[in-house]
């Protein structure tokens, strides 16, 4: 079989008013997450897809998130499958942080990656 390769962007190719989708689990969005982010969880994901295709009905792209890449990649995969424009953010939120991009929490406590 013939698999096209995962397509994939550099964090620092995430416009700031890009639609992201972050499928970490609570804990982990909790601690520090992309302002604006859709969340979904990777374990609810299926479940909650409609939140999803509501989000992107406009054919904006859809930039997924996890701490390194892993989920995020799986979960990209399913998205082209399903016809959605879809791309994985090399690094996660690891590569996110490392790169001085801007995290917020839902307390306000200092935001970072668990």
């Amino acid at each position: 079989m013939n698999f096209a390769p995962l397509p994939s962007v550099d964090v620092a190719q995430v416009p700031s008013d890009g639609l992201v989708l972050d499928v970490r689990e609570n804990d982990e969005w909790a601690a520090g997450h992309v302002e604006g982010a859709l969340h979904i969880p990777m374990s609810d994901f299926v479940a909650r897809f409609g939140e999803l295709t509501e989000a992107a009905e406009d054919g904006r792209r859809v930039h997924v998130m996890c701490r390194v890449g892993g989920r995020s990649a799986q979960v990209t995969q399913y998205l082209v499958q399903q016809g959605i424009d879809a791309v994985n953010i090399d690094g996660g939120m690891l590569a996110w942080d490392g790169a001085g991009r801007p995290m917020v929490t839902d307390n306000g406590a200092s935001a970072f990656v668990l």
